[in-house]
């Protein structure tokens, strides 16, 4: 975690239509591993040991990596499918769970530091680490799944915010500009790269939306550990000139507001929410520092994730290139 700064709210009061604060619903209980799939050391303490985890990948590790990035990106994928009107939380983490056993992973979240399900399910307000529950999606809310899972000794970690139904035109457009800021982020990354270029890239696309960047939950080292030593902010601070090494392997996840960026926790020690209950949006990627830039490996074999299945539902309610505010040569990509 970041230390909190005091930032003033630089969004006014919402004149959209307004939505009852997302409540707690009743817990199922814990869903079992079967005794086959492999652990990360927490699973049965709950307690991760010390970091000890080098941050660049061996080209072992990083192949395994490729791996189980795409196959967590394939259940992102198809635990978005079911980001519809009714359908619970907890819905949503069994077929989570589900999918991992079935690709022969262990879903990280599950007890690491406690957590007690599957997935983190994040709703309008809540910023990141929701708790699956009986509470039931509803008409324009907006949810990020975030899934994490174990295999082959590494974990691969991914999520992205989905549309529920008719959703209002302002938290459309703070889903997108999230989304455009992680691909700014990526972007950016380009040898000799730091790690204060990826907060540049965010923050200064977010402040152009005046939306509000949290600086309490950052980015991370991802490997062969859930979370590693390197730390990765989403806000700008010249002073982290930290090089970023080839082969090194991260999270950056981006957490942008509506109105402040301050969170609050819950009782239960987990869900983080914005102080005024303004809506939250959040899309993430696990990247490899190469010698051309940062790649992501949380993409299907075929190059598929489930930020491009966002990306065209936003596309399908109207809006164009010209509305994302910068252009393809600004990403770093050729038009040809």
């Amino acid at each position: 975690m970041m230390a909190k700064r005091k930032r003033r709210n630089l969004r006014p009061a919402r004149t959209e239509r307004q939505y009852p604060p997302v409540e707690a619903g009743l817990l199922s209980p814990t869903r079992r591993v079967p005794a086959t799939i492999a652990r990360p050391p927490y699973a049965q303490s709950g307690q991760p040991p010390p970091s000890t985890s080098a941050l660049v990948r061996t080209p072992t590790e990083l192949a395994a990596m490729r791996r189980t990035g795409a196959a967590a990106a394939g259940i992102l994928m198809q635990a978005g499918t079911l980001a519809k009107p009714g359908v619970t939380t907890d819905a949503i983490d069994r077929l989570v769970h589900e999918l991992a056993i079935e690709a022969g992973s262990y879903p990280s979240p599950l007890n690491y530091r406690g957590f007690p399900k599957s997935v983190c399910t994040s709703v309008n307000e809540v910023i990141c680490h929701g708790i699956p529950d009986s509470r039931p999606l509803r008409d324009g809310d907006i949810i990020n799944i975030d899934v994490t899972i174990y295999r082959e000794g590494v974990h691969g970690d991914t999520s992205a915010t989905f549309l529920v139904g008719d959703v209002d035109p302002e938290s459309v457009e703070l889903v997108k500009v999230t989304l455009e800021s992680l691909d700014l982020a990526i972007a950016a990354l380009r040898p000799p790269a730091m790690v204060r270029d990826i907060g540049r890239a965010i923050e200064a696309h977010a402040q152009k939306y005046r939306l509000g960047v949290v600086r309490e939950f950052i980015g991370h080292g991802v490997g062969t550990e859930f979370h590693s030593n390197l730390q990765i902010p989403h806000c700008y601070d010249r002073r982290l000139s930290i090089p970023i090494e080839q082969g090194t392997t991260f999270t950056v996840e981006p957490m942008l507001t509506l109105g402040s960026p301050q969170p609050a926790v819950w009782d239960d020690d987990w869900t983080a929410v914005t102080i005024d209950g303004s809506r939250s949006a959040q899309f993430e990627h696990t990247l490899v520092l190469g010698e051309n830039g940062a790649e992501p490996l949380t993409v299907t074999e075929t190059g598929e994730c489930a930020h491009e299945m966002v990306r065209a539902t936003i596309k399908d309610l109207g809006y164009t290139i010209q509305d994302l505010g910068y252009t393809i040569k600004d990403l770093g990509f050729s038009t040809d």
